[in-house]
């Protein structure tokens, strides 16, 4: 005799136990997906993004939300950076308005450690998070274009200095937000047979333009740098000369392809008049006598002096203009606490990351595309602020996640041995 109790309202052979696993399974990844989708429309804080992370953090938690051990140091290290925060903070004497900036650093840094508890959990969700932020840079990437050529109403407020800057607040974010998503299409261009790249190259064309009309030189750099060592590791991990022989004549036609569009894009006057002037390396304030880098060197000679920092903002205050490079950014935001806390994190994240990087793994290729472009996103650090750049700590999350979700794999080895 069949135990119909088990089976009761499940028709196709579940139970109602695992019904309601699938349904939850269902509502989680939907949720998750959301969540990397409104990461893509920041026009100001507190933006969407923090107000539904923080609902489903919060659920997320009381379900169960475990945080591995082998998450630890990104646990800790984001913790005293913060921490840092505060102790900048106790030096002002009017800090009310600031309050919230700390408390946004706070958040996203807690996004960071959400992240990656969920894909240490299960990596399968990484085609989830992937998925929303392909279609949030597809959205904010169109808009961005659109905004550019005068195609959308209220154009101007999807602009910036006559650049396009999507849905975000500045250029300089919207560019390598979209860089993310753009090395994955190249990745899957390069490694898929010519048919079903198809699909990836229709969307790389919409993202790289995006970046292009940004005229952003942070983004324009992260693009470039972060394709150049995609295609090296490729080469690097694959033996086959077969295969090396084809990403190379590949990356070889994708050059081309964009060196045609960037010709074509020059032809209208108002494109080709502010590339010229933003392709110029160094701009006139970046190297005048109070400039960008002048103002760099003198904070760092400033910094040596105020091991709790200055207060949060007060850079700004102080020269006119935000300080433009992380590492003076935490110095002076998050004193010599927060300073030493990030650079750890940093060289902790990419030596764990580097470590694990080649090795065969369902999750491999997410690993290889944020690996890279978090390289790149410490790289444009020296000349721009990422401390409240949500995918920055969407990034961090994912590599992390990656790191435990290997040490689950090393360990279950371990046993069944």
């Amino acid at each position: 005799m069949t135990d119909t109790s088990l089976h009761y309202g499940a028709p196709n052979g579940l139970t109602l136990a695992e019904k309601n696993r699938a349904l939850i399974a269902i509502l989680s990844g939907f949720a998750l997906w959301t969540g990397a989708f409104l990461s893509g429309f920041v026009i100001a804080e507190p933006a969407p993004y923090e107000l539904f992370m923080a609902g489903l953090i919060g659920v997320w938690a009381l379900l169960g939300l475990k945080i591995p051990a082998s998450i630890s140091p990104l646990v800790v290290l984001i913790l005293l950076f913060n921490v840092g925060g505060i102790v900048s903070l106790m030096t002002m004497d009017n800090w009310s308005s600031q309050v919230i900036y700390v408390a946004v650093s706070f958040f996203l840094g807690l996004t960071s450690i959400f992240f990656a508890a969920v894909v240490a959990a299960r990596p399968s969700l990484l085609r989830v998070i992937f998925s929303g932020y392909m279609a949030a840079a597809l959205i904010t990437g169109t808009i961005g274009i659109l905004a550019y050529f005068g195609a959308m109403p209220s154009a101007d407020l999807f602009l910036r200095f006559g650049r396009a800057k999507g849905a975000f607040q500045d250029p300089n974010v919207f560019a390598p937000f979209l860089c993310l998503p753009a090395l994955f299409c190249l990745h899957q261009i390069l490694v898929r047979p010519a048919i079903k790249s198809l699909p990836y190259m229709a969307m790389l064309l919409v993202i790289a333009l995006g970046i292009f009309l940004s005229f952003s030189r942070a983004g324009w750099g992260l693009f470039v740098l972060s394709a150049l060592l995609l295609t090296a590791a490729l080469l690097i991990s694959n033996p086959s000369g077969r295969f090396r022989v084809r990403v190379t004549l590949l990356a070889i036609t994708a050059l081309i392809a964009v060196s045609i569009a960037l010709l074509i894009a020059l032809q209208f006057e108002a494109v080709r008049d502010i590339f010229f002037t933003r392709a110029q390396l160094v701009q006139d304030y970046d190297g005048a006598r109070l400039g960008r880098f002048a103002r760099h060197w003198i904070g760092f000679m400033m910094a040596t002096e105020h091991p709790f920092g200055i207060g949060i903002l007060e850079f700004g205050e102080m020269f006119g203009e935000d300080t433009h490079n992380i590492w003076l950014k935490a110095l002076f935001d998050y004193s010599w606490l927060g300073f030493f806390a990030y650079v750890t994190l940093m060289v902790w994240t990419l030596g764990a990351g580097l470590k694990i990087l080649f090795r065969n793994r369902p999750w491999q290729p997410y690993l290889l595309c944020t690996y890279i472009i978090f390289i790149g996103h410490i790289v444009i650090g020296n000349v721009i602020d990422t401390d409240h750049w949500r995918h920055f700590f969407l990034l961090l999350g994912i590599i992390w996640g990656c790191i435990a979700a290997e040490n689950y794999h090393q360990n279950k080895l371990a046993a069944s041995q």
